[in-house]
């Protein structure tokens, strides 16, 4: 009897020892299970934090009034990049004007890490800073790309009394003062200092150019009445009173002749013996503290914008060429032409550190 209860003791604790260890093997294949289920997610995320889309519309804002060229380059980005499909989120263009630009600066300085917040901007984003008019510059910003290249224009009243950008320079070489160059920028920014490079290249004393501002888009008014003599200004400013046979223009800032209609009829400084150069190029910018991802996204962005057919006719229509800088080619251009600017400025006197 004795041996048959320790036989049946002996084939009980056996299995129970078996059901244990059943239990403990099916708890290590859960949590084997429980550790890939826990990879693969970690590794979707990685994934899809990798790219970065916007999470709400986009608000593009043109840091000066409507009907300019930071105005105009905004809206037609957002009109292709909405109506192509580029973007999907709605693109909201805002006008920020004031102080060359600061106000809308000082705008989008305040929302740092913001994303959906974009700007245009140009030259005046280094000029304005560097002459103390404003608190911000490219460097408080995240240069996403740049788009277009724009041009200046020198124009006069259609009777001046010259004909051509050579004779103007040679009377203004006599006396610099004898001529009032009205723009829309304040002074040291870039009306003025468009105006100024090819002064200097033609031999003029440019300390005493007389540079009078007029913001409001006031400079042409100011030329037809007869109270400045020379409008310095961006080219899509002149076309439509140059069709008119209101005003001439004495030269445009472009190496070569631009194309279409008018804007063909327009001579360079460089065909008129004036061996200088000016371009407004024309880009986008977001906030500080975005991440690789976010500007990335935009890049691509404004790079499949830069390459459409639709912002190619759009070039066209308002006499700009195609200027396609990514945001580390972009930071390093901006970063050598305010070095180049600088030189300038200072020679006027207009430089303030």
């Amino acid at each position: 009897m004795k041996k048959f209860l320790a036989i049946l003791l002996f084939v009980f604790l056996l299995g129970f020892l078996a059901a244990c260890g059943g239990e403990d093997n099916e708890e290590s294949q859960n949590d084997s299970d429980s550790n890939e289920e826990n990879t693969e997610e970690s590794s979707e995320g990685s994934a899809e934090g990798g790219e970065w889309t916007p999470e709400q519309n986009i608000e593009m804002v043109a840091p000066a009034g409507a009907g300019g060229g930071w105005d105009t380059t905004a809206r037609m980005a957002a009109k292709v990049l909405n109506e192509e499909g580029i973007i999907e989120e709605s693109i909201g263009v805002v006008n920020k004007e004031g102080a060359g630009g600061a106000i809308g600066w000082s705008y989008i300085a305040n929302q740092e890490g913001n994303p959906h917040s974009l700007f245009v901007s140009s030259s005046p984003i280094l000029l304005v800073p560097l002459s103390g008019q404003s608190d911000h510059g490219h460097e408080d910003f995240t240069p996403i790309a740049n788009v277009i290249a724009d041009y200046g224009a020198f124009a006069v009243r259609e009777d001046a009394e010259w004909e051509n950008l050579s004779e103007l320079f040679e009377q203004m070489k006599e006396d610099p003062s004898s001529v009032t160059v009205v723009g829309t920028s304040s002074p040291g920014s870039m009306d003025h200092i468009q105006f100024v490079r090819f002064a200097k290249a033609a031999g003029v004393d440019i300390t005493k150019i007389k540079y009078v501002s007029a913001p409001d888009a006031g400079g042409i008014t100011q030329v037809l009445n007869g109270s400045a003599d020379v409008f310095s200004t961006g080219v899509g400013e002149v076309v439509e009173q140059a069709r008119a046979g209101e005003i001439r223009v004495l030269a445009v800032t472009s190496e070569e002749r631009l194309e279409g209609e008018t804007l063909s009829e327009f001579p360079t400084a460089k065909e008129q013996g004036i061996d200088e150069k000016f371009i407004n190029w024309r880009g986008f910018f977001g906030p500080a503290g975005m991440t690789e991802e976010q500007v990335a996204y935009y890049e691509q962005k404004f790079k499949e914008l830069s390459e459409s057919d639709a912002f190619a006719e759009i070039r066209t229509n308002y006499g700009w060429n195609e200027m396609f800088m990514g945001s580390e080619e972009y930071k390093n251009f901006l970063d050598e032409e305010k070095e180049n600017l600088k030189g300038l400025l200072e020679e006027l006197d207009l430089l303030n550190e």
